[in-house]
């Protein structure tokens, strides 16, 4: 669940920087009220332990999680 979750929050840092980079338009900015409150700080935060989080997603041994995800649902 804390995968998904940090997956969807590197999305939406990810379209959110295609943004900015394509049109100069930080979505996250014009939605809590600009860079500086503490609203986008605090989404800006998420998204970057989220990028922390799904870096980690990398180096996981798959196999095993999915041998473990075969295994709960035999039960």
């Amino acid at each position: 669940m804390i995968d998904r979750i940090a997956l969807a929050l590197t999305v939406i840092g990810g379209v959110n920087w295609g943004l900015v980079g394509v049109f100069r338009f930080d979505l996250v900015a014009w939605i809590c009220g600009g860079q500086t409150a503490i609203i986008s700080r605090i989404i800006y935060t998420l998204v970057g332990i989220s990028a922390l989080w799904c870096l980690a997603l990398l180096f996981r041994d798959w196999d095993s999680e999915k041998d473990m995800s075969v295994a709960h649902s035999a039960r």
